[in-house]
């Protein structure tokens, strides 16, 4: 599974990498920034949260 951002979408609200800090770190400015693309094992759910989280979609999860 693919963890891929959309960052014209992506408005800087934080709230995936307080959802996921081991998938997505945030930039200076705030912007996500996935990782990695692929999700490790063991944190699909984690990846699935913060999709869910997303209030402007940014983040989706793609399968291989």
């Amino acid at each position: 599974m693919k963890l891929q951002l959309d960052p014209t979408a992506c408005q800087a609200y934080g709230l995936c990498h307080e959802e996921a800090p081991n998938l997505v770190d945030l930039d200076e400015w705030g912007y996500a920034q996935p990782r990695a693309t692929e999700v490790p094992p063991g944190e699909q759910a984690t990846a699935e949260a913060a999709v869910r989280i997303c209030p402007n979609a940014a983040l989706r999860l793609a399968q291989r």
